[in-house]
């Protein structure tokens, strides 16, 4: 069995290591990752003194759906089958203030979470929450964006604070992103891509991963074609059916092994980028990171989730903190059935598992 925090510590050493080799060249990006190398440091040590006072783990990974509004109707959508999104001219779902947001983000501080991973609805919409957000130095925020409302401003934003991290989301060639996002969204995502690196701006994309592409998105030659963008992170984010017509794109246990297998190869054949995998091999990890092991999700209104994948909550945030919500019977409890035999055999287990996890909220 794998020591978790150990593990996950070792990571983001690995991940912040990675990150300083990728920016030697540009002095700016290069201090801001050697004081980031020092601050995650003391967050671990932060994590640990919480874990012994409070009996609970802190996950170095936090997910927060900052935004309800999205300009894209992307066909599978989890945010809008989960009624997160919306286009911005409908009624939008209630959201935490900024300064609800900026509480949440210091107490992540003061526990010592390392990364808070902004989403939504498209983040760039609430440039006031991002705002607080880049006013919480001690935190990495990458921001999953579809890359169509970065412009001259938002340009200089990420300049001047280089804690905000754009990650552009993308599926693949220019074919698949737009027969999924929309027609032209793929050439102005590169767009976007070329005015960070015409900055020096450290930035990634973001692919879902099928059955169908994985091969595709992760061959020398689509990943050439991304480093000459200046993207230095790639995030793979396995699919997770949106409903039981589209199951068969959702990994196996042979789609994980394999893809584990082909990162690890072009780790060392790109060494100037980072390969990042959500979920991975979970397997290798005693189960499931959702639910506070290595991360969990907070909606638009501050429920906490165990994964955005997994929509069920029985606790707020802005009512009771991160720390309490750690605690909750929910998540508790779902720590606990992965203990009682919750096998990963490939894709989401929470997916698998969902009427199960339903059933503890009601029990």
């Amino acid at each position: 069995m794998t020591d978790l925090s150990a593990y996950m510590a070792e990571s983001i050493r690995g991940i912040m290591k990675s990150a300083y080799l990728n920016v030697l060249s540009n002095p700016r990006e290069a201090r801001f990752v050697a004081r980031m190398q020092r601050t995650f440091t003391t967050s671990e040590r932060r994590r640990k003194a919480t874990q012994e006072s409070a009996g609970v783990e802190v996950p170095p990974f936090l997910i927060a759906s900052i935004a309800t509004a999205c300009n894209l109707q992307c066909k599978g959508c989890y945010a809008r089958k989960n009624g997160i999104a919306a286009d911005p001219d409908a009624p939008q779902k209630t959201t935490l203030s900024p300064d609800q947001w900026r509480a949440v983000f210091d107490e992540a501080t003061s526990l010592g979470i390392n990364f808070c991973l902004l989403a939504g609805g498209e983040p760039l919409t609430r440039r006031d929450i991002l705002e607080q957000a880049a006013a919480v130095k001690d935190i990495i925020f990458p921001i999953f964006t579809n890359g169509t409302m970065i412009g001259a401003q938002y340009v200089a934003f990420f300049r001047e604070h280089l804690n905000l991290v754009p990650v552009i989301s993308l599926e693949g060639d220019a074919g698949a992103t737009d027969q999924r996002r929309g027609k032209g969204v793929y050439e102005r995502a590169l767009l976007s891509m070329q005015m960070l690196e015409k900055e020096k701006l450290f930035f990634g994309t973001s692919i879902t991963v099928t059955t169908e592409n994985y091969r595709a998105v992760t061959s020398p030659d689509y990943l050439w074609q991304l480093r000459a963008t200046g993207c230095r992170l790639v995030f793979y984010v396995e699919y997770v059916p949106f409903d039981e017509s589209t199951a068969h794109l959702a990994f196996g246990d042979e789609h994980v092994a394999e893809m584990e297998q082909l990162v690890e190869v072009r780790r060392e054949e790109f060494g100037d980028m980072i390969f990042l995998s959500f979920p991975g091999d979970e397997k290798a990890l005693d189960g499931c990171l959702a639910a506070g092991r290595g991360f969990f999700h907070i909606g638009p209104d501050g429920v906490a989730e165990p994964c955005p994948f997994s929509p069920f909550s029985d606790s707020n945030v802005a009512s009771l903190g991160l720390l309490k919500a750690l605690q909750s019977p929910l998540f508790q409890r779902i720590r606990s059935a992965r203990a009682l035999g919750w096998e990963h055999t490939g894709g989401c287990t929470l997916y698998e598992h969902r009427d199960e996890v339903e059933a503890i909220l009601t029990a």
